[in-house]
């Protein structure tokens, strides 16, 4: 019987390599299972990796087209491709296949509402860029309406990367910050990236002296760079880095210098049985150097595919009736999917992951939005927030 190819575009050609190879790691180690299960109605999964480049969109159209008409895959299922602005998406409806991504994009909720019908298959796996904004002001307002933490001021200073994706995030944190007691006395601050050079949007910051540095940025090693250079002369406030500070690489470059920096992610690795179960094993995997929190996005997404389409009766392939892919695709919307990444629950208008507690107040009908701190001197990232997720108590960082 014909194995059943499921793609996967990644950046191996960008900045965003290292979180490619964790891509391919996470969706590898999901297929190994299932088709140790018996595989998708006893056919195999095989997995076909194409290199989206530089994530444009003409790269990521290119790697879609690829994939369907050399390769037949029956759905494309990988992490994120920043630039493509769902310039893929039409490849994909025209195919007629399932395609779930995490590029966290407010606007991929636009495209499914401009045609529902015919963007069927199209699902975000975690939930958009805007609701790290707000998320983020209620967080810092949990921690000092809390007394976890008492600011000397309440100003903030927010510095963003050039990709849409920051901006989005450090504007929703700009809108929101008002109504919880929140000045924005610098930026959105946009800087030009990548970049490794910090220095002087840093000392402008610096000149307000905020109680909360922010960076919306999400490349490793630039927030490296980035924290490097601000513990050349830092100054007391808290440190919020986007996403990338819990990418072992980040950590490889500041290592204890790190103690104290606080990370989102509106999808990331839960430090239950699960999670911890799930990071041995992809460690073992993949060795101690692999990054897990990174890998769990495609791992996840890849089997709850898997249980969708054995519930829908199978899969479909590119270009046929898209009968069967439309019931896969029911299947994934209606069907919450617990992972070691939380809950995967679908909206049925957006066809978004839904972010708890951002727009739920139920933790199993959401996916969390975590805050992670980076302690023990700089070496673990420990979920702070939100309950019942959390592992650790948030700390002054070191640098106070």
């Amino acid at each position: 019987m014909d194995s059943i190819k499921i793609g996967s575009m990644l950046p191996f050609g960008s900045t965003s390599r290292v979180d490619a190879q964790e891509f391919r790691n996470g969706a590898r180690l999901a297929i190994d299972e299932i088709n140790t299960l018996g595989g998708i109605n006893g056919r195999k999964l095989k997995l076909v990796c194409v290199d989206s480049g530089d994530q444009s969109a003409g790269a990521v159209v290119a790697a879609a087209r690829r994939l369907i008409n050399e390769h037949g895959v029956h759905a494309i299922i990988n992490g994120y491709n920043m630039g493509s602005h769902n310039a893929e998406y039409d490849v994909i409806a025209d195919a007629g296949i399932i395609y779930i991504h995490s590029n966290t994009t407010i606007q991929h909720h636009d495209t499914i509402a401009s045609d529902p019908h015919r963007y069927f298959g199209c699902l975000m796996g975690n939930p958009a860029d805007y609701w790290y904004g707000q998320g983020f002001i209620k967080f810092i307002s949990w921690l000092r309406d809390t007394g976890q933490w008492r600011p000397d001021s309440n100003r903030l200073a927010i510095i963003s990367g050039s990709r849409p994706y920051s901006i989005v995030i450090a504007n929703a944190m700009k809108s929101a910050a008002k109504e919880f007691g929140w000045v924005t006395a610098f930026g959105p601050e946009i800087v030009d990236t990548p970049t490794k050079e910090w220095r002087n949007v840093l000392d402008r910051a610096r000149a307000v002296e905020p109680s909360i540095l922010v960076n919306t940025h999400f490349y490793a090693h630039d927030l490296a760079h980035f924290q490097n250079q601000f513990l050349q002369d830092p100054f007391r406030c808290l440190v919020y880095l986007q996403y990338g500070g819990m990418h072992k690489s980040f950590g490889d470059i500041v290592g204890k210098r790190a103690e104290g920096v606080l990370i989102g992610t509106v999808v990331g690795l839960l430090q239950d049985e699960s999670g911890k179960a799930f990071a041995h094993k992809y460690m073992k995997c993949f060795g101690e150097l692999s990054t897990p929190e990174v890998g769990c996005l495609t791992y996840s997404s890849v089997r709850h595919y898997g249980a969708a389409a054995a519930i829908a009766g199978g899969t479909g392939a590119p270009f046929d009736p898209t009968e069967q892919n439309r019931k896969v695709a029911e299947v994934l919307v209606t069907m919450p999917f617990r992972s070691v990444v939380g809950t995967i629950n679908y909206h049925p208008a957006w066809r978004a992951a839904i972010p708890y507690p951002d727009y739920t107040a139920d933790p199993t009908l959401g996916m969390p939005h975590l805050f992670y701190q980076l302690q023990h001197q700089g070496k673990e990232c420990s979920i702070v927030a939100p309950e019942p997720y959390r592992t650790s108590r948030f700390r002054l960082p070191s640098w106070f």
